[in-house]
């Protein structure tokens, strides 16, 4: 790549940092740029998911005090999350290019479907955990549903973190600040677990994921300051309206 080219990769990982801290979503900012820039689909994908990994321990990180006292979720929720992702990363490995650039409309109308409708997940939990009828349910219940989750946030991550969400607030019992730092720890396990596994796969660009990783931890910071003076909605309409018209234009394609 050129050393432009270095640079609004690096620019795009900004971008997608700062979208996750606000809104989340950023893959489908970071995951096109690459694929615009020639990388081929298979490769962009997974370059990608090494690129925002930092991004995901940061968030974690943040949420930590809320994950106090889910000791025991924690220990079924997170080898469901790494075993999810790293099947999602061997099926993502094993998958022709040509094969995953069919794919690539479908999730990327996929993910955008499902940011939008994260609103509408978020309260859907907030009136379930409000309901003093609800039963009270074993975490256990939560492994498989958070393990294929994990096969999907393994093959491709945008929109994951909705799906652990709604798995956990349909599932579990708490309030929706710890069930949120849960799904975060989730939405990490899996892409570190992924992440990992890639490394050995001959499928990273090294120089494109440093330059990513880069922009995606200045980005992060940059929208975690923005946090309080930038409407959340706006800008995830703004992601879902770009990804829409993404997909329709690899359908074209």
């Amino acid at each position: 790549m050129t050393p432009l080219e270095l640079f609004l990769a690096a620019l795009a990982a900004a971008g997608a940092g700062a979208i996750n801290a606000l809104a989340g979503g950023g893959t489908l900012i970071s995951f096109p740029a690459l694929l615009a820039m020639g990388v081929p689909p298979v490769m962009a994908n997974v370059t990608n998911a090494v690129a925002l990994s930092p991004g995901y321990f940061g968030a974690t990180l943040a949420q930590w005090k809320n994950l106090r006292g889910q000791r025991r979720r924690l220990w079924i929720c997170v080898p469901a999350a790494i075993i999810g992702g790293l099947a999602g990363g061997v099926i993502l490995l094993h998958t022709h290019e040509r094969t995953f650039q069919s794919l690539v409309p479908y999730m990327l109308f996929a993910a955008s479907l499902l940011l939008a409708l994260q609103n509408k997940v978020r309260d859907a939990v907030v009136k379930r955990l409000a309901d003093p009828g609800h039963a009270k349910r074993d975490p256990l219940i939560v492994a498989i549903p958070v393990l294929l989750a994990g096969i999907y946030g393994g093959f491709f991550t945008a929109g994951m973190s909705v799906i652990v969400l709604a798995v956990l607030g349909s599932m579990l019992d708490d309030s929706l600040t710890r069930l949120n730092a849960l799904k975060q720890a989730i939405a990490f396990c899996v892409n570190i677990a992924a992440a990992v596994f890639f490394l050995f796969s001959g499928k990273v660009i090294w120089i494109v994921a440093a330059a990513m990783a880069v922009g995606a931890l200045i980005g992060g910071a940059a929208g975690g300051r923005l946090a309080g003076s930038m409407k959340p909605d706006t800008l995830r309409w703004i992601v879902v309206s770009v990804g829409f018209a993404l997909a329709v234009y690899y359908w074209i394609r």
